[in-house]
């Protein structure tokens, strides 16, 4: 049950994604959401807005996303995801693949992701 719902909830992010879909989104995710990530540079803290605004400055050429597990506890999913994407950020390519942790929570009947993490995943690792 909690993975094919969530699987149904990262495909609906991700074709609001590529349409800006800026409406859709914000019905997605939770006001206090926040993406957290590791990269070789530090750590990154990004808010709902400032993700949207950042949003803006991307030209997605593709976006996969898999998801790997997902576990239910009451009101909220725990979701481990495989994701891949091609972007051109602000003229700068980005190829990557990056495993993803999404906490989706239920709110107002409806459900929204409210913490993202993100870390990449180096060539040839192969998640299951």
């Amino acid at each position: 049950m909690a993975a094919k719902r969530i699987s149904e909830l990262e495909q609906a992010w991700r074709d609001a994604l590529f349409a800006k879909d800026e409406a859709a989104l914000r019905d997605l995710i939770h006001p206090k959401f926040k993406l957290v990530g590791i990269r070789s540079t530090g750590t990154v803290g990004v808010g709902l807005e400032d993700w949207l605004s950042a949003l803006q400055k991307m030209d997605i050429a593709s976006l996969e996303v898999r998801v790997i597990d997902a576990i239910a506890c009451d009101s909220a999913i725990v979701a481990t995801v495989d994701a891949q994407w091609k972007v051109r950020f602000m003229g700068h390519p980005i190829d990557e693949r990056v495993l993803l942790t999404d906490v989706w929570i239920e709110n107002d009947g409806k459900w929204q992701v409210v913490r993202r993490h993100s870390s990449p995943v180096p060539p040839g690792v192969n998640i299951e």
